[in-house]
């Protein structure tokens, strides 16, 4: 029988709405409902408990509107609070972490750049998955506060966002890093900018395609795909400015619903 209820998907602000379009670009069909919690972002610079509270409150609240899943679409998010989720709600919960394993087996330097939030790059997570799956290489880590407030006030350009980008990239060079990951769903967004930063021998890798494929999965493994013919809807959501959120989504999203809870 199709499924037809929504797929959740929730960041901070917009920068998970990068995983939310290679999600519906890889389930046409799906029902999609994006939630963006601008108005605690970037959740980066909070505590591990308010970002579990967060992480909680938006569980409850999209669980109301009946998804089959939730897609945690914030690394800092997914760090700190996916373990609980998983262990509360009885649906399938799939998060986002560091492409650190693409960049060990890319790297040539053996040198790993990591550009994401502080509480990322501090989490005990964040230091168990770099254990676990850098195969020995020199991991690098740099917080970039400031590339998140790009993001959300649309300072994309080369022009706009290259004096903070070069600050943030620069030392990674300097270290003899090769690989650069996008440890935030934000960053995605200025990926074009970090590239031409780095310059074209670096390899810079970001998820959002790896987590749409394990979306994917997942709704296969548990059998909850629909199988309606017609293109999905899409929900975009926030807790913020409504002005502001529509000029974002008609810049990173195109034509979609959008409402404010």
């Amino acid at each position: 029988m199709a499924d037809t209820r929504s797929i959740g998907i929730f960041d901070s602000g917009i920068g998970g709405l990068a995983i939310a379009k290679q999600v519906r670009s890889f389930m046409p069909n799906e029902n999609l409902i994006y939630l963006a919690d601008t108005i605690h972002a970037p959740y980066g610079e909070k505590t591990e408990a308010y970002i579990l509270e967060r992480s909680i409150n938006i569980t409850e609240f999209l669980l109301a509107r009946d998804v089959k899943a939730i897609v945690v679409a914030c690394n800092t998010a997914t760090l700190v609070s996916i373990k609980t989720l998983r262990e509360r709600y009885p649906i399938p919960f799939i998060g986002v972490e560091p492409g650190l394993r693409p960049a060990a087996l890319n790297t040539k330097t053996g040198v790993i750049g990591v550009l994401a939030t502080a509480k990322t790059l501090t989490s005990q997570s964040f230091h168990d998955l770099a254990q676990r799956v850098a195969m020995g290489a020199k991991v690098e880590i740099q917080p970039c506060p400031d590339l998140v407030l790009l993001v959300e006030a649309l300072k994309l350009s080369y022009e706009e966002a290259y004096d903070t980008v070069q600050a943030y990239v620069q030392p990674l060079l300097d270290k003899g890093a090769d690989t650069i990951i996008l440890g935030c769903t934000h960053f995605t967004h200025l990926k074009a900018v970090i590239q031409k930063v780095a310059g074209e021998t670096v390899n810079v890798i970001s998820t959002e395609e790896a987590v749409a494929r394990e979306v994917n999965r997942r709704l296969q493994q548990e059998n909850l795909r629909s199988a309606q013919q017609t293109p999905g809807s899409t929900l975009l959501l926030t807790n913020s400015d409504r002005s502001r959120f529509e000029q974002q989504i008609d810049i990173l999203w195109g034509k979609a619903d959008i409402d404010v809870f």
